[in-house]
């Protein structure tokens, strides 16, 4: 076998980050947003989100309840509110929203997309380019397949008995 002994000098170019976490939110939106109303809608599965943003504090309101009374899982919270956080626009906006339909996923997702809408609606040429390439204004269109005759579900079929 051949030995890789090249004692040459290894440059590292790359600069290291100060800090990590998985909060950090470097090389996204600027903050320089518009600050005023919008409107989007949103959908996922069956659910469907109507979501207001005007200017504000950072408070939320869905169905009339707080977002922590609403979603008390923390991951679905930081769904529902992540377009806003990478967008660096934390306690600019109230959110009021009116959601149904579906479970709490598909209503978090649908919340998530309505959001998206609102800001991209409020100011196109700061945010569309940071949430499109996140993902955020794609209608995500996975649904539940739908049962065949034949079958006990979608494709669940009934236990094969040789003898």
């Amino acid at each position: 076998m051949a030995d890789n002994t090249d004692n040459s000098a290894v440059q590292e170019t790359e600069e290291e980050p100060t800090s990590y976490s998985t909060e950090t939110n470097s090389g996204a939106g600027t903050g320089t947003s518009a600050i005023e109303a919008g409107y989007g809608t949103g959908r996922r599965k069956e659910a469907i989100a109507r979501v207001r943003l005007v200017p504000g504090s950072g408070k939320w309101t869905v169905n009339g309840h707080t977002l922590e009374e609403y979603f008390p899982s923390r991951l679905q919270q930081r769904e529902v509110n992540s377009p806003i956080v990478l967008l660096k626009l934390e306690d600019k906006f109230d959110a009021i929203v009116l959601v149904e339909g579906g479970g709490t996923t598909g209503q978090a997702g649908a919340i998530r997309l309505g959001v998206a809408r609102a800001l991209n609606a409020i100011d196109r040429d700061a945010n569309r380019a940071v949430l499109k390439k996140a993902g955020f204004l794609t209608r995500d269109a996975r649904a539940v397949e739908r049962k065949k005759a034949g079958l006990h579900k979608a494709r669940r079929a009934p236990q094969f008995s040789k003898r």
